[in-house]
């Protein structure tokens, strides 16, 4: 695993995401230092659960990860791609939001074959 994508420890993961959702419950914006460790955090998670290539996430401007098994991506733009911002991805990791409400609330893009996470979600 790339050193920049690891698993946080459980405690940090968690205050940092009791400080995130009170932000988002006071209307406030949240910490980036939270959202890059949550989104890290988790995109490290998914690393673990779902070893693979075929399959680019990305949450930009925080970190971007390939998985799920399949053809391994080398160069260029990969056959699988799935970008959303660091509040859904977080939402979607800890199980506060669906893969289904997220695609059908236009919070997620996702396309070629592999792209639906579903089944590797939540994280938690």
């Amino acid at each position: 695993m790339p050193a920049r994508l690891r698993v946080a420890p459980a405690a940090d993961v968690a205050a940092a995401l009791a400080r995130v959702e009170a932000a988002g419950a006071a209307g406030s914006a949240p910490d980036r230092a939270d959202l890059r460790l949550l989104v890290k955090h988790f995109l490290a998670v998914l690393e673990q659960r779902a070893p693979g290539h075929s399959v680019e996430v990305r949450v930009p401007p925080y970190a971007a990860v390939q998985v799920i098994p399949g053809v391994r991506h080398t160069r260029g733009t990969p056959p699988a791609v799935v970008e959303t911002d660091a509040l859904t991805w977080i939402a979607l990791a800890s199980g506060s939001l669906t893969w289904g409400e997220a695609d059908a609330a236009g919070r997620v893009s996702a396309s070629g074959q592999r792209a639906d996470l579903a089944p590797h979600l939540p994280l938690t």
